[in-house]
């Protein structure tokens, strides 16, 4: 059988490093993948005029499978969110963001196990604003019934088929009563076909609180854009920070894999990049393609590098290279 083809972005900021990481290890586990790779993102705009060149938009379509690294989004000026423009174009939208203790790095929080599913596609992450006048601004929020419906109704069935047993609903519905209402509304109008799994809602404020006193009574959460984006951050922080937290953006014709954190221009070039989070954003995508044991096989070695801790990079404690964590992780291999 031919290999799977995927299309790769790598990036700016520390986007190339960890790119280049992550296919070295894809490689050494016997992943049965090609690769179109392409330069995207601040660096190629300024060096050829396109963020994304038109010929990585046709291997994406092509392909249908992309694996993105890291773009650098200017704050308060210029493009608008690379990540945003992909999820919209694509119909990207659930994005499915895993936050897993690792027993190798200690936080005060162990044990946690988080599945947030973030709806990708709506709420203020249009990007809809209006200057009404010269001191304000409007920005629209949008959540409409089918959307809410589909982000859902793949919660609850991720739950049944993962052996997950609760799914609670994240909202701001005291206050935004018509378009969080809705969520909240289809959320229990969803949650009535899977009676065997338990169903609860939670207002976002009191939910932020609670994931720092008690996050163990959290399994898998569903909420819209900006409440996802929020929340899967803080949850990185329980784990041990962004740089262990993997996500994915599936549609029903597209899929994208990326890690949650930034480009992190600071760390760029000095060789002390953690390349986990967008590992194992790879091995989603292994999974998501049917190569369960090879994606199995490096969450096996990158955990005993973990627990060795000897060749953990300065983010999670340590004080190796990128190169010498990829290494390791590679002779486990």
């Amino acid at each position: 059988m031919a290999k799977k083809t995927v299309t790769v972005f790598r990036g700016d900021g520390i986007g190339p490093e960890i790119t280049d990481a992550v296919i070295r290890i894809l490689n050494a586990a016997g992943a049965d993948l090609d690769y179109e790779i392409y330069n995207v993102g601040e660096a190629e705009y300024e060096a050829h005029g396109a963020l994304i060149p038109e010929e990585a938009f046709a291997s994406m379509e092509r392909n249908h499978v992309l694996l993105k690294s890291p773009i650098t989004t200017p704050v308060g000026r210029g493009f608008r969110s690379l990540n945003v423009f992909l999820r919209k174009k694509y119909d990207l939208y659930a994005n499915i963001r895993p936050a897993k203790s690792n027993h190798a790095v200690k936080t005060p929080f162990q044990g946690v196990d988080i599945v947030i599913f973030r709806e990708n596609t709506e709420d203020l992450y249009v990007g809809v604003e209006e200057q009404i006048d010269q001191d304000t601004i409007h920005a629209t929020k949008i959540i409409t019934r089918g959307a809410s419906r589909r982000i859902c109704r793949d919660a609850f069935e991720y739950a049944r088929a993962h052996g997950r047993k609760k799914v609670t609903c994240v909202h701001k519905a005291n206050i935004l009563k018509m378009s969080d209402g809705l969520f909240r509304d289809v959320f229990y109008e969803i949650s009535a076909g899977y009676p065997d799994i338990e169903a609860d809602d939670k207002i976002v404020d009191n939910v932020s609180m609670q994931m720092v006193m008690n996050p163990w009574q959290f399994d898998v959460m569903v909420m819209p854009n900006l409440y996802g984006d929020m929340l899967s951050d803080l949850a990185s922080g329980l784990i041990g920070g962004l740089g262990l937290l993997p996500s994915s953006n599936l549609g029903e014709n597209y899929a994208m894999f990326e890690a949650v954190h930034g480009s992190a221009p600071d760390i760029a070039g000095k060789g002390i990049a953690n390349p986990t989070a967008f590992l194992w954003s790879a091995c989603m995508m292994l999974e998501y393609l049917g190569q369960m044991e090879c994606a199995a096989r490096i969450r096996r070695s990158v955990d005993r590098v973990l627990e060795e801790g000897a060749f953990n990079t300065p983010d999670i404690g340590g004080t190796a290279t990128t190169e010498e964590y990829v290494n390791e992780i590679i002779r486990l291999l």
